[in-house]
């Protein structure tokens, strides 16, 4: 059967469609489930045009060996400024020169084809999102909310930012009123970013502290902080919402969730990650309002305990999940640890197949971006091809054959 209708037959016989690159004998999770039976895949301009059971023709042609072919991963929380030596303009220019172009590469040695950058400097990730998309490097399809926004004095400005003025001033933005709040949204929605982030709180709260206190082993000083106040945060998310933007919002404990849900947040980063979810009426609201829940897993398994059981029992009440490592930039290997995000994600009790589900399709949906995600007719021709079934073993996105990112194979390991 050919999902794609080809060129009937004329009087001078049938015509054979010719595609500009052709992979062939695959077998498919096309996003959302496993196809039975090989396929042959046509992608013409950057686009799939054609999925088939029978034999397709290309200018160019690839033999699957009758191994997996899907979707590229989607990563939803990078960080991609490292704020570790990123201090002033000439480290910047140092790292922009010599740092950036390899980084983005091993995102795509690992088959993940689009980041979302959520918190990084707004003119520098905006100017390397607009070099991938001219050419000029070679990456992953990059979006970005631009910095995030928090609270005065919030978490991670100064948190893990505290100790780096430079880097803060421009990673992240600070308000205390309601109007603030709207002219930075407005602000960053002028500059076309993709998305907004906000953060409601910080991200190691300490049980049995009178106060909200955030503490990382990582840094050595423990921070005082005051969650955002709702009437700030509901601001944000309608001035957002009229420029036709989504939110996310960083959160750590079931009340914060709920406030960031019930004022009109479209997604959770982290979710509930410093308690049990125990309030089972917050995963009834994530179902009524489409909440996206990004558990965040590689930042937080050693940390917090209980992100794990939370994970599996919102996945299990049917909760759109979505893949997101939040990988920093000098801790562990961009690309790898999102292979690892998937890794404990099933760990934490999920499918691979939902885990799979995760991060293609239900992450292009996050990102606004129903091009990608699925490998069909019609949508972007991002595309990983791996030698076993990641259907039955998670462990397979490990074992890349090739990545193809708008129809041009970008990494060949065959």
């Amino acid at each position: 059967m050919t999902i794609q209708v080809e060129n009937g037959p004329s009087a001078a016989g049938p015509v054979v469609e010719t595609y500009d690159l052709v992979i062939r004998r695959a077998h498919i999770f096309d996003g959302r489930r496993a196809r039975s039976g090989l396929h042959d895949v046509g992608l013409r301009g950057g686009e799939i045009a054609a999925v088939s059971e029978g034999p397709l023709t290309g200018r160019r042609e690839v033999d699957a060996g009758e191994g997996w072919l899907m979707p590229g991963l989607i990563d939803t929380h990078v960080h991609f400024y490292d704020f570790t030596v990123v201090t002033d303009p000439a480290s910047l220019q140092a790292f922009v020169e010599n740092e950036v172009p390899g980084r983005l590469d091993l995102f795509l040695q690992h088959g993940v084809t689009t980041i979302k950058s959520v918190g990084d400097p707004t003119t520098e990730i905006l100017d390397t999102r607009a070099k991938i998309s001219a050419g000029v490097l070679r990456g992953p399809r990059l979006l970005t909310t631009g910095n995030g926004i928090t609270g005065r004095d919030g978490h991670p400005a100064a948190t893990i930012f505290g100790g780096n003025p430079w880097f803060r001033a421009r990673a992240t933005g600070e308000v205390d009123s309601p109007q603030q709040m709207r002219d930075l949204v407005q602000h960053l929605a002028d500059r076309k970013v993709d998305a907004i982030k906000l953060l409601s709180e910080g991200a190691c709260w300490c049980p049995g502290s009178p106060k909200y206190i955030w503490q990382n082993p990582v840094f050595p000083a423990a921070v005082e902080l005051i969650r955002l106040p709702t009437r700030i945060m509901r601001a944000g998310i309608e001035a957002a919402h009229e420029r036709g933007l989504r939110v996310t919002v960083h959160t750590t404990q079931q009340d914060a969730a709920r406030e960031a849900l019930e004022c009109g947040a479209d997604g959770l980063e982290h979710g509930v990650t410093v308690e049990p979810i125990t309030d089972h009426s917050l995963i009834d609201l994530m179902l009524e309002r489409g909440a996206t829940y990004t558990p965040t897993l590689w930042i937080h398994d050693k940390v917090h305990p209980e992100t794990r059981p939370n994970t599996k029992l919102v996945a299990d009440a049917g909760v759109t999940m979505t893949l997101g490592s939040d990988t920093f930039s000098g801790r562990g290997l961009f690309g790898a640890n999102t292979l690892e995000e998937a890794e404990l994600m099933v760990a934490a009790g999920m499918t691979p197949t939902q885990v799979l589900v995760a991060a293609t399709r239900n992450a292009a949906e996050k990102c606004v971006r129903p091009d990608l995600g699925v490998l069909a007719p019609g949508k972007r021709a991002d595309l990983i091809l791996l030698t076993d079934d990641p259907t039955r073993d998670i462990g397979a996105l490990r074992k890349l054959s090739m990545t193809v990112l708008g129809g041009e194979i970008v990494v060949d390991k065959r």
